[in-house]
């Protein structure tokens, strides 16, 4: 059954969502603050901003007025930055009439709470507009999804069934899409994957060289798991497409914003400057200073995440918080691990 989809935020993300949507024949109203970014797409098929190279079919209509990309709709995807969930949700919260399945696409925690996006969302939108929330997160970079390229991501959802009917939606022989229960590890590893590829940018902008990324996006891995442990993920989910497998494309790719971000910081640029050339969000700059937040008050180890917020924030030398990574006092590799998988996933 082909449905009529609401989609906010009109970045690369967002639109390549939109084209799996409509590929699939379901009908997508998206919404844009920039009034001739919309003209552009309904006019041209075009969103030369951020995918200057593909052109968008007749399904996707564009429109900068919220209220008339929501209504009637049953189900909203929102793709905007976390610093901007709240805004966005505030402005939905007026304009939804009925139950709604809200899917979000974002990646990252916010600093100040510590709060996951779906929590944010919970908070935002009462229950008698907020059917449920499901999360789409994997390996997926908009420019390769634009352009119909193998892609695999999993949808999770406390409520099972509302994942499964969100995997409908999408799935299509490019884009398949697995589901899973975890909604607490899917969100933790989908957003602190961006701070290791912060990182593995680094080590190659101070040319440290493929072992080097291979041992910290392993290590990386292992503290994002310690993390989601203790805040009640499952251990596996960090192993498949919302952990091991965001984290390899985001760690690797010449795409990743964050690995460029990261790359330009190991080369010596400060982070004003590399925020002011990029031009775009870097999720994992806010991600990384709650990340290291929320480690200290749940008292877990993440030296990798606590490295790189100094970098960012007290002005380290990346070279020096290398050295001091490589010095640490030496242990066993499965440190904690062992431990919390045991105490709390022993049934």
């Amino acid at each position: 059954m082909k449905s009529t989809i609401a989609v906010l935020g009109a970045g690369s993300w967002g639109t390549a969502l939109a084209i799996v949507l409509a590929d699939n024949g379901h009908r997508v109203k998206l919404w844009g603050r920039r009034k001739e970014q919309m003209d552009e797409i309904n006019r041209n098929h075009k969103n030369s901003r951020y995918l200057p190279d593909v052109v968008l079919s007749d399904l996707i209509e564009a429109d900068d007025e919220m209220a008339n990309v929501v209504d009637n709709v049953d189900t909203v995807l929102i793709v905007t930055p976390t610093k901007s969930m709240r805004q966005v949700l505030g402005e939905l919260r007026l304009h939804l009439k009925k139950p709604t399945t809200i899917i979000h696409a974002s990646k990252g925690i916010e600093p100040r709470t510590s709060k996951r996006i779906s929590e944010i969302i919970e908070e935002e939108l009462p229950p008698s507009i907020l059917k449920t929330v499901v999360v789409l997160s994997g390996p997926s970079h908009a420019e390769e999804v634009s352009q119909r390229k193998p892609t695999t991501v999993t949808v999770s959802s406390k409520k099972i069934e509302e994942a499964k009917a969100v995997q409908d939606l999408f799935i299509n022989q490019y884009f398949r899409v697995y589901t899973n229960d975890d909604l607490v590890g899917v969100e933790i590893g989908g957003a602190l994957k961006n701070i290791i590829a912060l990182g593995a940018g680094i080590s190659d902008g101070l040319g440290y060289g493929d072992n080097a990324k291979a041992a910290l996006i392993t290590r990386g891995l292992s503290e994002i798991t310690r993390l989601g442990i203790q805040l009640g993920a499952h251990p596996l989910t960090f192993t498949g497409l919302a952990g091991m497998g965001d984290l390899i494309v985001t760690c690797t790719s010449v795409h990743s914003r964050n690995w460029r971000a990261g790359n330009m910081l190991g080369k010596g640029s400060t982070l004003e400057e590399t925020l002011e050339s990029m031009g775009m969000i870097v999720e994992g700059v806010r991600t990384t200073e709650a990340a290291y937040l929320l480690s200290e008050k749940e008292g877990v180890e993440m030296p990798i995440t606590e490295a790189i917020y100094h970098v960012l924030f007290n002005h380290k030398d990346p070279k020096d918080a290398v050295d001091e990574l490589m010095s640490r006092d030496r242990r066993h590799e499965y440190h904690d691990i062992d431990e919390m998988f045991t105490s709390k996933w022993k049934d």
